[in-house]
């Protein structure tokens, strides 16, 4: 893995600033003196700071040492951050951003001044360098500086570079999409003991298929479709679960779900 030659700055030291600090500094992305963090929990800070020999930093304290600065915290909390950091960022920062909802055009509003800055939306198996990452940067993002980016994200995962107005729906597919997929599997794992099983073989049995099928389906060159075709052999098991989907509206459901996640993520922009 390239270095990127910066200094890098957390603010916030939640669940996904611990994964891209993890996936930064075992990748070799960058050395651990580089790389800064704030927080107001001091325990998040000491773990971080102990495990990866990161500094601890104070928010402005990220501002003033850092070109690029990842800001980590909960939508609700940016306003608060920038009215924190009122003047100080600077025109040759990078900033980035994975608050849901928020777009770089706020974010410009609320930093004060015309920046680089690239949005990203990110999802929890960043958590074990698994995750999804779509990244959109405004016209003051260099190539150089988009693909800096992409190889701090890719650290935890794959990337994707999209148009900053699809955001909100790749929010609701694969930002929120781990909470749909664990809820299904913890029906599967219910259903599962209700026909039988223990509740450890259930979830041993779930959790493998589901691994199994989305390696088969990341790896496979053939539709979603075909592979659900080649399990389902007609009047067979399969064909009986599928028509139950079927039935109570599997599709329509998703939908609406998927829907109302996107809409959330755009009132989220608008708070």
């Amino acid at each position: 893995m390239t270095d990127i030659h910066r200094k890098i700055g957390f603010i916030g030291a939640g669940n996904m600033a611990s994964a891209l600090i993890k996936g930064i500094v075992e990748s070799g992305i960058c050395r651990p003196d580089t790389i800064s963090v704030s927080d107001k929990s001091e325990e998040a800070l000491e773990r971080l700071s102990s495990r990866f020999n990161v500094t601890r930093s104070t928010n402005r304290g990220i501002v003033s040492r850092c070109d690029m600065v990842i800001l980590a915290v909960k939508p609700q909390k940016t306003a608060e951050v920038f009215e924190e950091l009122s003047g100080s960022f600077r025109e040759d920062q990078i900033l980035i951003s994975i608050a849901a909802g928020v777009s770089i055009s706020r974010l410009r509003t609320l930093a004060g001044l015309d920046m680089p800055i690239i949005r990203v939306m990110p999802n929890t198996p960043a958590l074990i360098q698994m995750g999804m990452s779509a990244l959109a940067g405004n016209e003051r993002v260099s190539a150089q500086a988009l693909a800096a980016a992409k190889v701090i994200f890719d650290s935890v995962g794959e990337t994707l570079e999209v148009e900053e107005t699809l955001m909100d729906a790749v929010t609701a597919v694969s930002g929120s999409g781990p909470g749909y997929i664990f809820r299904i599997m913890e029906a599967m794992v219910a259903a599962g003991t209700s026909v039988g099983l223990d509740s450890d073989m259930s979830l041993r049995l779930v959790v493998q298929t589901f691994l199994g099928a989305a390696r088969l389906a990341k790896e496979s060159d053939k539709p979603l479709s075909v592979l659900r075709r080649m399990v389902t052999s007609p009047g067979g098991t399969t064909a009986a679960g599928l028509s139950i989907f079927d039935e109570l509206g599997l599709e329509q459901m998703t939908q609406k779900a998927i829907t109302a996640a996107r809409d959330r993520s755009l009132e989220l922009g608008k708070d």
